[in-house]
């Protein structure tokens, strides 16, 4: 294992169904993710871009090939030693929030900590939520939160355990523009100042333009992917991908 991937996922193969109603999401799919980067996977439709984030997450399991996160592979793990794995190596920050509504702002996000045991680090809650603008908020429960705050809230949780990656399903998914661009900002800064590995789901071409490098999923695989991304060599990407489909089917 590479120590310039933090997490690394070749052939992957996994089919939903069975007979002639089976899906293959993943078709011997492959993609190393860098360590300290911010990376946008993106893909049409049922392209299997989900499915590969949530392999890669281990929240699910495929059906062949092989995921290594940091020196370990996940691939054939109990779903105990994936959940454990999960509350001590992985972060996940949701569309939803997922925020525990009797809980304050501060105990949710010291929630993976208190789970898995662990001493909660009391300067890195404080300066995660200074950094994030909730510092005033750590009081207070997910109802009395703004719904951008209540996503930060979800940003700092999963921040807190110094995960080796994040990963960001479509975060910005439930956000007004402005609340959608802080949290943008804020993942582009976790990169670039804190070392952090983010691997964001979007279909947002915009979302998309504040990573440092976007990979592209179609029919199951990654077919392609570009450094320094922006909106308009993302919308032209897509476009493409329209034009190829169109083709195909003709």
């Amino acid at each position: 294992m590479s120590t310039t991937f933090a997490i690394e996922a070749t052939d992957l193969v996994k089919t939903y169904g069975t007979g002639d109603t089976a899906v293959r999401a993943l078709d011997h799919a492959s993609l190393s993710i860098l360590r300290g980067r911010f990376t946008a996977i993106m893909g049409p439709s049922g392209s299997g871009k989900s499915t590969m984030m949530h392999a890669m997450a281990g929240l699910d399991t495929v059906d062949s090939g092989s995921i290594r996160l940091g020196e370990t592979e996940l691939v054939g793990m109990s779903e105990k030693q994936r959940t454990l794995l999960r509350r001590t190596h992985v972060g996940f920050i949701f569309q939803q929030y997922n925020l525990v509504p009797a809980l304050t702002a501060e105990e949710n996000i010291a929630l993976p900590l208190r789970l898995a045991g662990q001493k909660v680090d009391k300067d890195w809650m404080l300066e995660l939520a200074g950094t994030l603008g909730i510092a005033d908020r750590l009081n207070h429960r997910p109802s009395e939160l703004s719904g951008g705050q209540q996503q930060r809230v979800a940003v700092a949780r999963a921040l807190i355990s110094r995960p080796e990656v994040v990963f960001a399903d479509e975060p910005t998914g439930a956000l007004d523009s402005r609340s959608s661009q802080a949290l943008l900002a804020f993942l582009r800064r976790a990169a670039s100042e804190l070392w952090q590995t983010i691997v964001m789901v979007t279909h947002d071409p915009s979302a998309a333009a504040y990573a440092d490098r976007v990979e592209f999923l179609s029919d199951g695989q990654v077919i392609d992917g570009h450094d320094n991304p922006t909106a308009a060599t993302v919308l032209e990407r897509m476009a493409r991908f329209d034009a190829e489909r169109q083709g195909v089917a003709a």
